[in-house]
């Protein structure tokens, strides 16, 4: 059975453009949840919204498939649900492939991960 890897990404990067270049291959998860944030902005107006984004990595750093959102709280009709997915959606294709080192590459490839988006708090 697939091991299961919560990550939960609260901050946002204020002004920046997405992404950063990774020097050095990434070691730990915390690297790798570093490594996303960086790349996350939430939608303007967002309130208190989150979305639970769920996906597994192939060992040169792309995804196996698309990631699939899990859990949804955003407040507002389809259209602001469908933004606030489609932006962390996006922040995770625009970090990719990321680099990971010989040892996380080995230990993670295929295993569903679940990463948590957040808006920031009025």
């Amino acid at each position: 059975m697939k091991s299961v890897a919560k990550l939960a990404i609260a901050g946002v990067m204020s002004a920046g453009i997405c992404c950063p270049s990774f020097a050095a291959p990434l070691n730990t998860m915390n690297e790798v949840r570093a490594a996303i944030q960086a790349c996350w902005t939430p939608p303007v107006d967002a309130g208190n919204a989150s979305v639970t984004l769920s996906f597994s990595f192939k060992r040169d750093g792309t995804l196996i498939g698309p990631p699939r959102p899990t859990a949804i709280k955003v407040d507002g009709d389809a259209k602001a649900k469908k933004s606030f997915v489609d932006a962390a959606t996006t922040a995770l294709q625009n970090c990719l492939p990321l680099s990971f080192s010989p040892t996380l590459a080995q230990g993670m490839a295929g295993n569903v991960f679940t990463l948590q988006f957040t808006s920031p708090k009025n």
